[in-house]
């Protein structure tokens, strides 16, 4: 699907969801009767409404394309639109003392605005499934920069594929060309930076990435602005700043600068007492609706093999404190022990060891493991304060007395029944992303991101995808 198709699909949805949503208004108000007593006619209400809704989406640009198919910022559009309408109307109706039902668009406006949101993300969802078979509309995107940060920008980007964004091509400086055709991995070098409006229009490329470089002045780039004017190519830039969530970076322009300001970490504070606040309640209520299934799982552990039906195992909480974490047994009692045999067969890098077929997991303990049935009994540990429901996974203290500085930075918030890594692929991450994915999470949470974690780790369990 092309970028027009999807915007045009975008625009197809928005209009169902909204006369859906007047009609749906209509009738729940008044019942299906005409509405007597009123002069007000509803039915050229109804369409005129849907098309000022309408209006109010395309002038807060949610169909502009740099905002689909990635990020908050097309839910925050859309949200925003259908409030400043429905606050437009509330205060023209009041004005002009126009009687039009205050539940008929009271009901609708709820309807339809939470009706946009949920069509827009199933169409995202249908997107990323496409992107990431190679399929669905991406951008097409010249890198401009440095060897060296071409490559890692080329690395971050297919990190997710999902996000949209293709780098077919790259430019670099003049000094580390070559008399031959180049490639960066399997990225084809096009050219210098005299060449990137015209290396941009050889391979059909929509935005222009400019990462860091030395020969990229201020004013060969307000030149590259200048010469991409009218081509309908998009210019971006991609500091060196990486895995800085938005919500801490804030730009403010100073003399024509846009200087970047970065907030530091939260990691004590009102926001932090909350966050304990709600792990704890919701740990409270999941022990107290799953105690039914708990106890099918213990029965079912102690007929499948002899041990204890809990597994208690010394992990490393926040500030290097040790505590024991919860989990049903899925190995065979003397596990440990025969560690030291399968040590050479152990399937990851880094500091963990994982076996796609670990012959000391008992028959139950392979089916806790693929839906993630045995951290249940962690929910104790958070009501108990030594972890959170989200957060970098616990390690052990053999891992921790491994860590070098950056690792450490793990350790400044609990650990977590699921995160980032749970979402994101479990156990087929390497031991580098899945760091990655833990700093990434100690240096950016919040509580909406906690919820929006807490929501894809039901996907990630049903999917199984990772686990064993």
């Amino acid at each position: 699907m092309r970028q027009r198709g999807y915007i045009r699909t975008l625009l197809v949805l928005d209009t169902v969801i909204l006369v859906l949503a007047v009609i749906g208004g209509y009738f729940a108000r008044f019942g299906g009767d005409e509405a007597r007593g009123s002069d007000i006619p509803y039915g050229i209400v109804g369409p005129v409404l849907v098309l000022a809704w309408l209006a109010s989406l395309k002038a807060l640009r949610c169909y502009d394309h740099r905002v689909l198919g990635y990020g908050a910022d097309e839910y925050r559009r859309v949200t925003s639109a259908s409030l400043r309408l429905a606050g437009g109307i509330a205060i023209a109706g009041y004005l002009a003392n126009v009687g039009v039902s205050r539940g008929f668009l009271g009901i609708s406006f709820a309807v339809g605005t939470v009706g946009l949101v949920v069509a827009r993300f199933a169409a995202r969802k249908r997107l990323h499934w496409s992107r990431s078979r190679g399929a669905g509309w991406s951008r097409r995107v010249l890198a401009v920069g440095d060897t060296a940060h071409v490559l890692e920008l080329v690395h971050t980007l297919r990190r997710e594929p999902y996000a949209g964004y293709q780098v077919v091509g790259a430019c670099i400086p003049d000094a580390l060309l070559a008399p031959v055709p180049q490639r960066l991995g399997d990225v084809p070098v096009l050219g210098s930076f005299r060449a990137i409006v015209d290396a941009a229009s050889a391979i059909n490329a929509d935005t222009v990435a400019v990462t860091a470089s030395n020969e990229l002045t201020a004013t060969r780039l307000r030149r590259l602005g200048w010469q991409l004017e009218g081509t309908g190519i998009d210019l971006v830039l991609a500091p060196a700043l990486t895995d800085v969530a938005g919500p801490r970076i804030h730009t403010q322009p100073v003399a024509g600068l846009p200087l970047i300001h970065v907030e530091a970490p939260e990691f004590r504070g009102a926001r932090k007492v909350v966050k304990s606040f709600v792990d704890r309640a919701l740990a409270a209520t999941a022990l107290a609706f799953l105690l039914p299934l708990l106890a099918v799982v213990a029965l079912a552990i102690k007929l499948d093999s002899r041990g204890s039906v809990i597994f208690r195992q010394i992990r490393v909480g926040q500030g290097g404190r040790e505590f024991g974490v919860y989990k049903f047994r899925t190995m065979v009692v003397n596990a440990d022990a025969l560690l030291a045999d399968l040590a050479t067969k152990n399937e990851t890098d880094g500091l963990m060891f994982k076996m796609r077929v670990d012959p000391r997991v008992t028959r139950v303990g392979r089916v806790l493991r693929k839906w993630s049935l045995d951290e249940l009994p962690q929910l104790a540990n958070v009501m108990f304060g030594h972890m959170s429901l989200v957060g970098p996974r616990p390690p052990l203290p053999s891992e921790v007395a491994r860590y070098d500085g950056d690792v450490a930075r793990r350790l400044l918030v609990k650990p977590g029944i699921t995160g980032l890594w749970q979402i994101s692929g479990r156990s087929d991450l390497s031991w580098e992303d899945g760091i990655r994915l833990d700093l990434y999470y100690v240096e950016n949470w919040s509580l909406a991101a906690d919820l929006t974690i807490l929501w894809k780790t039901f996907g990630a369990v049903v999917r199984t995808r990772g686990a064993y």
